[in-house]
């Protein structure tokens, strides 16, 4: 049986935004036009699709957008398209605006949406597009890249001053639920602490023995890296400045990881993999995760993807902790 035509894409932007998600925005609107399609961006992600929030995108409307951060088309929270109504609801809304497949920029969440929509009917492809670097299938999610460079660069700058002022310093950097921005920023950093949602065991007095013990080595400043998941930077401050008497602040770098112009990394992969999602809906795919394995340019099954399982990788961690003596 032959494939239907693809006449008609949608793009849209879903959960929290990442810089590197108009990069990928303008790569599926150019690429749509040179392949003959309409495109459409969908404003607010799966809300602006129940909203009927639909606006035709030209070559020349996603100019100068590479360099932006954040998401041209806005993304939203929508509870309403965890529900099985809302789900037909947004296939019906589709079909009515004759889409004929969705490229969905997110993360699990996003791609959970783009699953449902996938099993009536839609053809859908997602982009991993989050700044936590917590999708398994793929070595690489777009945002990472930029936020882990944001957040780097801001822990430089405290621990200039944490040293002059032979301070200790807790750093929370974002990742509820995954530690890589902590991990990578830990050993990027030189950090004499990582805390990991996946690994730290709670034991502040670790933390304190380390402490104590790093200052009279003559060391003149002890920077921890905690991850959002963990939390309770300040409090924990409080703690372990009264359990060493040495003064301990803390810094939470918040949104501000999620900001800012895209790195070239950043921009390039957006790109390709947009590109990608564009090819693979013109053949007639459907339910498709865009990777990035071992350096090539991959797709996989939804159901498969979100089946797999990520670790934190014991080697790096192990030598953070060999590193900070």
């Amino acid at each position: 049986m032959a494939t239907k035509k693809i006449k008609t894409i949608g793009v849209l932007t879903s959960g929290g935004d990442a810089p590197g998600m108009n990069a990928a925005i303008r790569a599926i609107v150019r690429q749509g036009i040179t392949k003959d399609l309409r495109v459409k961006g969908i404003q607010r992600g799966f809300a602006g699709l129940l909203q009927g929030e639909f606006v035709d995108m030209k070559a020349r409307g996603v100019s100068d957008t590479l360099q932006r951060g954040g998401t041209i088309l806005g993304t939203a929270r929508c509870p309403e398209f965890m529900t099985e109504e809302g789900q037909k609801l947004g296939a019906k809304i589709c079909r009515e605006n004759e889409i004929d497949g969705i490229v969905v920029i997110g993360g699990d969440g996003s791609f959970r949406g783009a699953q449902k929509l996938a099993a009536l009917g839609i053809n859908t492809i997602g982009i991993p597009g989050t700044i936590d670097l917590d999708i398994a299938c793929t070595d690489y999610t777009i945002g990472f890249d930029t936020a882990v460079n944001t957040a780097m660069e801001a822990i430089d700058k405290v621990r200039d001053t944490s040293s002059s002022h032979e301070r200790c310093s807790i750093i929370e950097v974002m990742g509820r639920g995954a530690g890589y921005i902590a991990l990578w920023c830990g050993l990027a950093n030189g950090a004499e602490d990582i805390l990991l949602p996946e690994i730290y065991d709670y034991d502040e007095q670790k933390l304190v023995d380390n402490i104590t013990r790093n200052f009279k080595r003559g060391k003149k400043h002890h920077i921890i890296i905690n991850a959002e998941g963990i939390g309770h930077s300040t409090s924990m401050a409080r703690r372990i400045e009264a359990a060493t008497g040495i003064e301990t602040r803390a810094t939470i770098l918040g949104h501000m990881q999620r900001g800012g112009s895209p790195t070239c990394k950043d921009r390039v992969f957006a790109t390709t993999m947009g590109c990608k999602a564009v090819d693979l809906l013109c053949e007639g795919a459907s339910n498709r995760i865009i990777a990035i394995k071992n350096g090539e340019l991959v797709d996989y099954d939804i159901d498969e993807a979100l089946a797999m399982k990520k670790s934190i990788p014991e080697y790096f961690y192990q030598i953070s902790r060999n590193l900070a003596i």
